[in-house]
């Protein structure tokens, strides 16, 4: 007798130990139950010939908008053009207007995105100067995925620029921080070298120092606190190695 699927994949190619391979999937809920020769029942078929079945994608820093800025981007519209490029979960940030970084906020983005989002998602709270209290009581808040830490300005207006209250941000959160990691100091110093409408002056503007020196501060703090961090946009070498250098000391 066939097994009961309530989805079955037909005809679909997916990469089994290295190969690309022909093979059915056969889905229980929200499971894979059976991968190979499925024979035909009751369930629900989708054809996936010619087409290559992937696992899907988990972004982890997605920025839609809203509340405030809907014009360029929203949950909805967002979360469905997350889907149709095979991103099935993503999490998004907090630097909307206004910010998502108290609880007030973050309770009115969970009810924007009740019924209108079309992936899993959860949602960053952002960190500041005056919000450490609450940062230490998110650790069962629902929909919450981390903290956001802008050590170095970006869009919108959360900025936590100086060491002491970086370290506040970090010492006292109960989710992992994730942080923009740039030196704003060094930033301000070098806005010179901005060039309008050329985006190779972007680079030289924020250099390998303005990310090395901001995120040498972010790991001896993690480090002194054993606490989780996870820095974002790497984009150098320098980077790279000195993070792989302390990952054995902080909890990355």
């Amino acid at each position: 007798m066939s097994d009961n699927f309530s989805l079955v994949i037909k005809n679909g190619s997916c990469y089994i130990e290295g190969k690309l391979t022909k093979v059915d999937l056969g889905l229980s809920g929200n499971k894979i139950k059976k991968i190979g020769k499925i024979e035909l029942n009751s369930s629900k078929v989708f054809d996936a010939t010619d087409k290559t079945v992937l696992p899907g994608i988990i972004d982890t820093q997605v920025h839609f908008r809203e509340p405030g800025s809907t014009d360029a981007e929203d949950l909805e519209s967002g979360s469905r053009a997350a889907v149709l490029g095979g991103v099935t979960s993503l999490f998004e940030m907090p630097n909307t207007n206004p910010p998502t970084s108290n609880l007030v906020e973050f309770e009115k983005k969970l009810q924007l995105a009740k019924d209108r989002m079309h992936s899993n998602y959860a949602f960053y709270f952002g960190a500041t100067p005056e919000n450490i209290e609450q940062l230490s009581q998110l650790k069962n808040l629902k929909g919450c995925c981390g903290i956001k830490l802008f050590a170095g300005s970006s869009t919108g207006n959360l900025l936590v620029d100086k060491e002491a209250d970086i370290e506040k941000v970090i010492s006292n959160s109960d989710r992992i921080v994730s942080i923009h990691s740039e030196d704003e100091e060094i930033l301000k110093v070098r806005k010179k070298f901005i060039k309008k409408g050329d985006v190779h002056s972007h680079p030289i503007w924020r250099d390998v120092e303005s990310a090395m020196s901001s995120t040498r501060r972010v790991v001896k703090i993690a480090e002194r606190y054993n606490k989780k961090i996870h820095v974002l946009h790497v984009t150098t070498k320098e980077e790279v190695d000195f993070l792989a250098m302390h990952k054995k000391k902080c909890n990355f």
